[in-house]
């Protein structure tokens, strides 16, 4: 007896028929509405089908080879799925060096360092007080007016 002949068996659905559907659901009724922007202006899309990636470069690569595009882990971290990171950079370069070894001595798996953390967990608002004496940061999507 073959595995296939143990699946319930399920009626095949169009593309169409999931545009129908998720219409019901989508804001104002369009699927369109359901498309989101990244900070870097791609646009994604709700859903994605194997139409999507045909004749894309490289979709048919493995992870951990070459060209690297599916991560550069064979297992892309199945077995560690959690690295734990200690984001700092508030204090002098030694002082944050000290934090750094401190913390991966006692566990940690990698540090991710903020050269000037003051910068990034600001507030637009922060950032224009700051504005007549300090450099801008390179936040292209942060638009503010001095």
């Amino acid at each position: 007896m073959s595995q296939d002949s143990n699946r319930p068996a399920f009626p095949s659905v169009s593309l169409d028929q999931w545009r129908q559907s998720a219409a019901k659901s989508a804001p104002g009724g369009s699927v369109a509405a359901l498309d989101w922007v990244t900070p870097d202006g791609i646009t994604v899309k709700p859903l994605y089908t194997a139409q999507d990636v045909q004749g894309l470069p490289y979709a048919d690569t493995l992870p951990g080879f070459a060209p690297f595009v599916r991560g550069p882990q064979a297992t892309m971290y199945a077995a560690r799925p959690w690295t734990i990171r200690q984001y700092a950079g508030f204090s002098t370069a030694e002082e944050s060096n000290a934090f750094y070894r401190k913390g991966l001595a006692g566990g940690g798996q990698g540090v991710s360092v903020a050269f000037d953390l003051r910068r990034t967990a600001a507030t637009t608002a922060t950032i224009r007080a700051w504005s007549a004496t300090s450099a801008r940061p390179a936040w292209p999507s942060t638009p503010w007016k001095t």
